[in-house]
């Protein structure tokens, strides 16, 4: 560093005779590049601008009834950047391979889970473009295996919202004050016409299996959506959210259909306690016309769908940054709840038996950062689902 003030002593001598000589005044270009090399070496280093960030899950899970379903994998693996370009303005992304092997052979998926540009408007507002997350439920925007109890999402935010649930489009964000926080936007929807009847798909997650993920999104017809939600006192969170669209895109051959999502959920956390519910409904219009020839195959489109689960947790022990949480929950689903009446009426399909979910387990905290999770799951209906699973999360 104490090479800088004399090199640019002699900058200054030479100068004047650079007018004169060529030699010269390659010379003093030189010597000018070398004191601009010397002061970028001096001056302190910015901050980065650029983040890396990430999480992941492996599970392993064995069946009660059936061993041949016992299973362990890497279920996803994620990993995020995102880049300040300027005090207001920055990139959000996420690259989630799933099931550790993606190949025309195996059934891992690569996905892009966020890729949008966050602009601060005000201190309160800011706006969001591109592909994001859908503010709906407590699960869907904030996803990662340190955050749920439990090895597995919960079925409600598996079945009926299908986290990680993510569209293409506009949103604005803004707090409202006294604790409100409102989002909304214009973004794609669902696919309705690409329903396949002959696939339990639409059986397991009936929005599930007409999403899109703005991979080449059709998008004739767009959706809206709003959320709200309230943490007005320390501890507590209430919200809800809807989302609305038409679904049908102009396709030959498919009469007109739209789909509705709303939930409603709280949260509260006195002390060591973790109280949380949540109720989900799904309805889709227009179900009659689509369901009529497609009578005889196994999946019609259901007009209703719903489930709602309620869930206790207890910190029970902590030493440093390690921690033991034990909880449980009871879930209720039905991804098939009611169908539109077909004609004759006799031909319309009967409503599904809601399943009924048990699940307790515990989570034990290395760190924030590092979490070991082990539950027992028994299902009322489907008891060839009854599983213990362990698990291994980590989220930085």
């Amino acid at each position: 560093m104490r090479t800088a003030p004399l090199s640019l002593a002699l900058l200054l001598a030479a100068a004047p005779l650079a007018a004169q000589t060529p030699d010269l005044a390659e010379k003093v270009e030189r010597l000018s590049r070398e004191v601009e090399r010397l002061k970028a070496e001096a001056a302190p280093a910015q901050p980065s601008s650029t983040s890396i960030l990430g999480y992941g899950e492996i599970v392993f899970s064995r069946y009660r009834r059936d061993g041949a379903k016992d299973t362990a994998d890497l279920r996803r693996f994620v990993l995020g950047v995102t880049h300040a370009f300027d005090a207001d303005t920055e990139l959000v992304t996420e690259v989630e391979v799933e099931h550790a092997v993606s190949s025309a052979d195996d059934k891992g998926e690569v996905e892009i889970e966020q890729a949008y540009i966050l602009h601060r408007l005000s201190p309160a507002w800011s706006i969001r473009a591109g592909l994001f997350l859908v503010p709906s439920g407590l699960l869907n925007e904030r996803h990662e295996p340190t955050v749920y109890y439990g090895v597995e999402r919960n079925l409600v935010e598996t079945a009926i919202i299908p986290s990680t649930w993510r569209e293409g489009g506009v949103q604005v964000a803004g707090d409202l004050g006294s604790g409100f926080l409102l989002q909304a936007g214009v973004s794609t929807g669902f696919d309705l016409g690409k329903w396949d009847a002959s696939s339990t798909e639409g059986a397991e997650s009936p929005l599930g299996a007409v999403h899109q993920e703005l991979s080449g999104a059709k998008a004739h017809d767009l959706a809206v959506f709003g959320a709200l939600n309230w943490r007005g006192v320390p501890g507590l969170h209430l919200g809800a959210s809807i989302f609305h669209g038409k679904g049908s895109h102009a396709a030959s051959g498919v009469p007109p259909l739209s789909a509705t999502l709303w939930e409603a959920h709280g949260r509260w956390t006195p002390g060591a306690w973790d109280l949380s519910a949540l109720y989900a409904r799904g309805e889709i219009s227009g179900t009659a016309a689509f369901n009529q020839p497609l009578v005889g195959f196994p999946t019609l489109m259901p007009r209703t769908f719903d489930g709602w689960y309620v869930q206790a947790a207890r910190q029970v022990w902590a030493s440093g940054p390690r921690a033991l949480a034990a909880f449980a929950r009871f879930e209720t689903v039905n991804t098939a709840a009611a169908f539109a009446t077909l004609s004759p009426a006799s031909l319309t399909p009967a409503p599904a038996r809601a399943e009924r979910v048990w699940t307790a387990g515990a989570s034990f905290n290395l760190n924030p950062h590092v979490v070991v999770k082990a539950d027992l799951r028994r299902f009322r209906e489907d008891r060839n689902q009854d599983r213990f699973n362990l698990g291994l999360g980590w989220a930085f």
